[in-house]
C-alpha cells in the first residue's frame, strides 16, 4: 500500500515552520513514513493560495492543518490513511 503524500508548507523566518517541522518528523518517523517541505518562498501559486496560514500540512493534496500543527489529529489522519484505523 503506498504511504500517504505528507507535504509541509513553510516559509523562510518562520518561528511556527519549525515548530511544524518538529512536528510532522515525529509524526511520520513513528508511523514509519517520508514527507517533503516546500516554501511559498520559491512557489508563487502556494504563496497565493496559503499567505496567512503558513505552516500548512497537506496530506494527499488536501489541507489538514495550519498555524500549529495538531500531532494527535495528524497522527490520526495519517492512520486513517495508512488503514490502521478506521
Amino acid at each position: 500500500m503506498p504511504s500517504p503524500d505528507v507535504v509541509l508548507i513553510t516559509k523562510a523566518d518562520c518561528h511556527l515552520c519549525a515548530d511544524a517541522r518538529a512536528a510532522v518528523a515525529r509524526v511520520t518517523e513513528s508511523l514509519g513514513i517520508g514527507w517533503s517541505e516546500r516554501s511559498v518562498d520559491d512557489d508563487a501559486s502556494l504563496r497565493e493560495r496559503f499567505a496567512e496560514e503558513i505552516p500548512v500540512v497537506l496530506v494527499d493534496g488536501i489541507q489538514r492543518d495550519f498555524w500549529k500543527i495538531d500531532e494527535v489529529r495528524l497522527e490520526r489522519t495519517l492512520r486513517k490513511a495508512l488503514r490502521l484505523e478506521s
